[in-house]
This record gives C-alpha cells, sequence and structure tokens, in this order.
C-alpha cells in the first residue's frame, strides 16, 4: 500500500512506479476511487471482526482461553512486526539497525520512558475490551465504544488546545445520548443474556476503556508530533512496555491458574484469529487510513456497526428493539456530523449562525485543519511517521 514517496511527499498516484504526471487524469481518479473503497473494507472488517472474534472466543462452550495471554501475544506480534519492518528500513543490515536501536531505545532512555505511560494505559484497555464484550452483547459494545470519539475529543481540546466547531459538539451530545439509550435497552434486558454475563460490569469496562483509550490516542500524538521517531519505532517501544506489563497484569490476575494449566491454555484456531486481528489490525490500519478521508472513516465505523449488529442477529441471537435502534441510529449520525470537514461543517452551520454571528471556533485563515484524531494505536495519517520503505510497494 502506497504512503510515502522519496523524500517525504505523499505517493498518492495509485498502483504501479508511474508518477502522477504520466498518467490521463481519468486513470488518477479512477485509481483513487479503487484505493479509497478498499480502505473503506478494510477499515469497515477490521472494526467488526476484532469485536465479533472476540464475542465468539468468549461464549463458546468449553475451556475458556486467558484473556492476559492473548494481550501479551499480540504486543509480542505486534513488536516483532515493528522490527521486521524497521530491519527492511536498515535494508536487512543487522549491525545498522542494532546501532539505531541502541541510540533510539536507549542512549534516548528520556524519550522510551515517555511511552511507558500510554503503553500501560493501552494494555490496561486490551484487557478490559475483554472484559466488556464478555459481559455485553457485541452490538451493544460496538455502539457504546464509539464514546471513544468523545473522550479523544475532550482530551484533545484539553491537552493540544484543538478547537472543535459547533456542529461537532452537537454530534458529541447526539452521540453521548444514542449511547445512553442503547444502555438504557440493554438495561431494560433487551435480547437473550447468558447467565455470568453482567451488563453493570461490561458497561463500566467498556466506558473505562474509552476514557483510556482517548488520553492514549493524544498523549501518543503529541509524543509522535514532538520527535522525529517513526511510527514504527514508537510502536515498537510500545510492544516493549505493552509486553512485559502485560506479564505483570498476567501475573497479578491470573498467575496461578496460567501456571497451572499454561499459557496457551483454550487456545483455538478462533482465537489465534483474534490475536493476530489485534496485533496486525492497528498496524494495518495505521497505512491504510491514509486513502481514507475523514468522511469514509465515518462511514466505516457506522458500516461497522451495522456488520455488527446484523452478525450479532445471525450469530448471538440478538434482538433489535425501537430503542436500540433509535439509539444506534444517532450513533451513527454522530459519527457522520463529527467526521465531516471544517468546510462542510461551516456550510452546513452557515445559516443557524447567519442571526448570531460567526462561529468561535473558526479556522485561522490561510492555516490548514488540524487532523482527525483516532484512538487506535498507531493510527495516524500524519506522513512524516510513515517508513521510506514503503514507497516500493505502491499499490500492492
Amino acid at each position: 500500500m502506497a504512503t510515502v514517496g522519496s523524500g517525504g511527499s505523499t505517493a498518492a498516484a495509485g498502483p504501479g512506479a508511474v508518477s502522477a504526471g504520466s498518467l490521463e487524469p481519468g486513470t488518477v481518479s479512477a485509481a483513487h476511487r479503487r484505493l479509497k473503497y478498499i480502505s473503506l473494507a478494510v477499515l469497515v472488517v477490521q472494526n467488526a471482526s476484532l469485536i465479533l472474534s472476540i464475542r465468539y472466543t468468549r461464549t463458546l462452550p468449553g475451556d475458556r482461553f486467558f484473556a492476559t495471554t492473548a494481550v501479551v501475544m499480540a504486543e509480542v506480534l505486534k513488536g516483532l512486526t515493528c522490527l521486521l519492518l524497521l530491519f527492511a528500513q536498515k535494508r536487512g543490515n543487522v549491525k545498522h539497525l542494532v546501532l539505531f536501536l541502541h541510540e533510539a531505545v536507549l542512549v534516548q532512555y528520556v524519550d522510551t520512558f515517555k511511552l511507558a505511560v500510554p503503553s500501560l494505559i493501552y494494555t490496561l484497555q486490551n484487557n478490559l475490551q475483554y472484559v466488556a464484550i464478555s459481559n455485553l452483547p457485541a452490538a451493544t459494545f460496538q455502539v457504546t465504544y464509539q464514546l471513544k470519539i468523545l473522550t479523544t475529543a475532550l482530551f484533545s481540546v484539553l491537552m493540544l488546545n484543538r478547537s472543535l466547531s459547533r456542529l461537532q459538539w452537537a454530534s458529541l451530545m447526539l452521540l453521548f445520548m444514542g449511547v445512553a439509550i442503547v444502555q438504557a435497552q440493554q438495561a431494560g434486558g433487551g435480547g437473550p443474556r447468558l447467565l455470568d454475563q453482567n451488563p453493570g460490569v461490561g458497561l463500566a469496562a467498556v466506558v473505562a476503556s474509552c476514557l483510556s483509550s482517548g488520553f492514549a490516542g493524544v498523549y501518543f500524538e503529541k509524543i509522535l508530533k514532538g520527535s522525529s521517531g517513526s511510527v514504527w519505532l514508537r510502536n515498537l517501544q510500545l510492544g516493549l512496555f505493552g509486553t512485559a506489563l502485560g506479564l505483570v497484569g498476567l501475573w497479578w490476575a491470573e498467575g496461578t491458574a496460567v501456571a497451572h494449566r499454561g499459557f496457551f491454555f483454550g487456545y483455538t484456531p478462533a482465537v489465534w484469529g483474534v490475536v493476530l486481528n489485534q496485533a496486525f489490525g492497528g498496524l494495518l490500519v495505521a497505512v491504510v487510513v491514509k486513502y481514507a478521508d475523514n468522511i469514509l472513516k465515518g462511514f466505516a465505523t457506522s458500516l461497522s456497526i451495522v456488520l455488527s449488529t446484523v452478525a450479532s442477529i445471525r450469530l448471538f441471537g440478538f434482538h433489535v428493539d425501537p430503542l436500540f435502534a433509535l439509539g444506534a441510529g444517532l450513533v451513527i449520525g454522530a459519527v457522520y456530523l463529527y467526521s465531516l470537514p471544517r468546510g462542510a461543517a461551516k456550510a452546513i452551520t452557515s445559516t443557524s449562525t447567519s442571526a448570531s454571528g460567526p462561529c468561535t471556533h473558526q479556522q485561522p485563515p490561510g492555516q490548514p485543519p488540524p487532523p482527525q484524531l483516532s484512538s487506535h494505536r498507531g493510527d495516524l495519517s500524519t506522513e512524516p511517521f510513515l517508513p521510506k520503505l514503503l514507497t516500493k510497494v505502491k499499490g500492492s
């Protein structure tokens, strides 16, 4: 997948190593459309499949795997993947890679230890997701988990001094209302519920996960913007801390049981699918998301909610009543409105602000709008942090 051209410029010409200037406009436009739709499909599948697969593996009869071991394995695989990407960046030179890692990780130890905070939060968040999905229907979790948009927005305002338009604030209110309605439906006993499920615990876990996701995503972006390290180096450093902290959490929560039954107790092909999805999903989205503008990302989230709901009906006997449909509809609409570019948001709100004056959160003239935040780890479309190695795989 093309990301950055030589010198850091965007390689948006589409497949092949041919420059955009040598292609006809219709060919470039068609290539862009294909890449956008591929990006949309990848985002939808990744967003929905992880939640559905975790829900599936946690509700199967028989031996249940230890969630803490799955979190550790995902961190190990993610770190190894980033290490391989850095190795490829150094053209397969082991000496150069070792010297680079020594300088980046050990010599610049202050920057390394800065990542201990988001790594701890991400590890906690990954464990909380297993708790939440084990106690909530997949569709309910998918809708409620969109609260991470609200928490990310609030932390971006507080920590990055980012401004939001009136439409974005309104969409956040719609989002909160939609989630509240869905949770009211869940509390009312909508749909079948397994005996060992506790919706209260699930709600607490998903809210805590959203809070940690919002803070960690903004904190990670702040670190990336304040350093020259690539996103793969930072993810490798996060993986080192994440593996260590995950092992500590494993020992504290399930150490005796893991020692007695084994690290890979209860692992099946479906469980390995969850681990691989969690390990590679975020890194894949980090590359793919550069082709998906904010509107497409909003569509991807909305489609993944619909897909999760439909799959939950088929797989888990989930019941969609009018209250859930209303709440999910509000969340989908809020996600779409929040993802609109600033220009479109101003056009929509121009009629409502004409009588009271211009919006106080306008972007200064001549300054590009700030990039949308994503709480997905490594899911940043800031081009300078993507490796130059990927210029040789355009369109792959």
